[in-house]
């Protein structure tokens, strides 16, 4: 089965118990969330002089093989990257209406032509490749639009509700997206009513999340707190992340997580509240499960 993650740009602050960590670890992802985190990725084909570029973006229905290159500013495919959380490229596929959500990891060739493989329902998606160039100073993402022939059946939006159930796993949300603030999420995960505390790391983190702004699918960066063998990073129940809602409006957070040798994937949809309101702001569907 394919590799997902939610994938994360930021360096790893160390916090307690796996879940809220230090106000020192707080306000030190709070002001690198600040400083440039408020402006969502991934809506753009064309970046700082790089390119994405879909060598199929007309593609039917199924289980299809996907190939793409990331053009750099020379006009040539890039093919040195830095790896971030253990890739060098995290590629991101969601339909427009937000459903078929996948994280996979392409292959690159010599040339610096990626391909994988996804399971395509019809309709308008939106490709992201996640990556930090080599030449480049920092980590940036690119998307591009792809039309997957057939019959269309848009899917209306998950209603609110602040525990995703997995068959037997259930993830319950806590915290709320604060547009213009760096918010502390944290996401709890329990099997059959009780807490996992032995979460399996999985490209450098317990979990990863994924936040795509609902309307634009505008891509958030989101920000683990802590890491596997940090020390005080604990194997779960709770994984907390820091993000930064750009504007009001409604999200969707896409968890993966690992346990048992299989990666799954927790949905949640997301309104913001005001500074201070604190008020449900989660909702589900998480079926995922992938080995």
């Amino acid at each position: 089965m394919q590799d997902h993650t939610g994938h994360a740009h930021a360096t790893h602050t160390p916090h307690h118990g796996g879940g809220h960590g230090t106000h020192a670890a707080h306000g030190a992802h709070a002001a690198h969330a600040a400083h440039g985190g408020a402006r969502p990725g991934g809506l753009s084909v064309s970046e700082n002089g790089y390119t994405l570029e879909l060598d199929a973006p007309v593609l039917d229905a199924g289980r299809q093989p996907i190939r793409f290159r990331v053009i750099g500013p020379d006009g040539q495919p890039v093919t040195a990257f830095v790896p971030e959380h253990e890739k060098e490229l995290h590629f991101i596929a969601v339909r427009r209406d937000t459903a078929g959500f996948q994280h996979v990891h392409p292959v690159k060739d010599e040339k610096g032509t990626w391909s994988t493989e996804l399971d395509l329902e019809p309709g308008d998606w939106r490709f992201f490749a996640d990556i930090h160039p080599a030449a480049h100073g920092g980590a940036l993402t690119l998307g591009i639009d792809a039309a997957v022939a057939g019959a269309y059946a848009p899917m209306p939006l998950p209603p609110a509700d602040r525990t995703a159930r997995l068959g037997a796993y259930a993830v319950t949300l806590d915290g709320d997206l604060v547009p213009g603030e760096a918010s502390a999420l944290t996401l709890t995960v329990s099997r059959d009513g009780r807490p996992v505390t032995d979460l399996e790391p999985y490209l450098a983190a317990y979990g990863h999340l994924v936040a795509l702004r609902v309307g634009d699918l505008g891509y958030l960066h989101v920000h683990p707190e802590g890491h596997p063998g940090d020390g005080v990073t604990a194997p779960g129940p709770e994984i907390a992340f820091m993000t930064v809602a750009p504007s009001p409006g409604t999200y969707r957070l896409f968890l993966d997580f690992r346990h048992e040798g299989t990666v799954r994937t927790a949905e949640f949809t997301v309104r913001t509240v005001n500074a201070g309101a604190g008020a449900p702001a989660a909702a589900h569907e998480g079926h995922h499960a992938h080995h």
